[in-house]
């Protein structure tokens, strides 16, 4: 029995990106851990008790929390089920004009390369199974695969999870008795480099790119709010 070559052995796998966590995960992250970070920054620059920032951090934790979770469930739904309509559209035009369509198909295969004798052969050979004329036509036009839908309850829980896990790094020095602002924003800043660093294993950026983008922007955020919250509690007082 011949071996195979090298080139049939290889094998190769690529991450899940259609399942719709990941985006949602690091959004909530992100979100958690600026929004906290941003809010103790302004509510202990204006000179709250220890209590109040935890309070103040604990509401917008919950209240971040679930919105993230319902917009998310929401939008993610949405997409799907206009997904959805655009597949029921393309069916349609499918069973009006079977042959409009394939002529269709050939001229989306010519675009991409195909030689016009194999295009012809290919639509016609592709057209006898109208779900599989179907897939490639939405995926060609829409650039979606209907089998591909990111769920939204997946989403929801990503976002919820991280988000919650986020917002509550900056507390923690509060929680634990120590009122102390610095220590709480030097807590926001290292999980937001932390958060920046893993999420750069998804991309092809290095770790320590995305940890100071991610510094930034929290620094950013949380730099407008402390001083708003000075300006406000030198104002009040």
């Amino acid at each position: 029995m011949s071996e195979l070559p090298d080139a049939e052995l290889h094998e190769h796998s690529h991450a899940d990106v259609s399942g719709g966590w990941l985006r949602a995960a690091v959004f909530g992250a992100m979100d958690g851990l600026v929004t906290n970070t941003a809010l103790v920054a302004g509510v202990g620059a204006g000179g709250a008790a220890a209590q109040t920032v935890v309070l103040s951090g604990v509401a917008s934790l919950v209240a971040g929390a679930i919105s993230m979770a319902l917009g998310e469930y929401t939008s993610v739904t949405t997409q799907n089920e206009q997904l959805e309509l655009e597949v029921a559209k393309e069916r349609r035009e499918l069973e009006r004009n079977p042959e409009g369509e394939r002529l269709e198909l050939v001229e989306l295969l010519r675009a991409r390369g195909v030689d016009d004798g194999l295009a012809e052969a290919v639509s016609v050979q592709l057209s006898r199974d109208p779900e599989t004329a179907l897939r490639l036509h939405v995926v060609a036009e829409i650039g979606l695969s209907p089998e591909d839908k990111p769920s939204p309850r997946v989403a929801a829980v990503s976002s919820f999870v991280t988000f919650s896990v986020g917002a509550v790094v900056p507390l923690l020095p509060y929680l634990f008795g120590l009122d102390l602002l610095w220590v709480a924003l030097v807590c926001g800043a290292i999980g937001l480099a932390v958060a920046g660093a893993l999420s750069a294993r998804f991309t092809p950026r290095p770790w320590w790119w995305s940890a100071l983008r991610q510094l930034l922007f929290g620094a950013l955020a949380a730099g407008a709010t402390y001083l708003i919250g000075s300006a406000i509690g030198v104002a009040v007082t």
